[in-house]
């Protein structure tokens, strides 16, 4: 599975670079703090696969970046190539660059 640090988001965000960020928490813990990713919680990751892009790089996010692996596995047996996790989800995001953000 191929991963993705904080940091590395940070970069591309800060390029403007093309790609897509999925956030598979609950609504309600994305609802808390995000990173502007588009919301599909884990549990209906595969009825939404037609919002996923497949021309582009996707990177996957979650709390801790268990639930993010758990969809990319389950993605990745539907074809998905262009995945990425994010190492330590929005845990990480926090402690790297926002100490403030919400998160339970």
């Amino acid at each position: 599975m191929k991963e993705i640090s904080v940091e590395e988001l940070k970069q591309k965000i800060d390029n403007k670079e093309d790609f897509q960020l999925i956030d598979v928490r609950e609504t309600f813990e994305y609802e808390m703090s995000n990173l502007d990713g588009l919301n599909i919680p884990l549990a209906g990751i595969l009825i939404e696969t037609d919002k996923i892009a497949t021309d582009k790089p996707v990177i996957v996010q979650c709390r801790s970046g268990k639930r993010s692996a758990a969809a990319i596995m389950q993605l990745e047996q539907q074809g998905f190539d262009n995945l990425y996790n994010l190492k330590g989800g929005i845990l990480a995001w926090q402690e790297a660059f926002d100490p403030n953000m919400q998160v339970y």
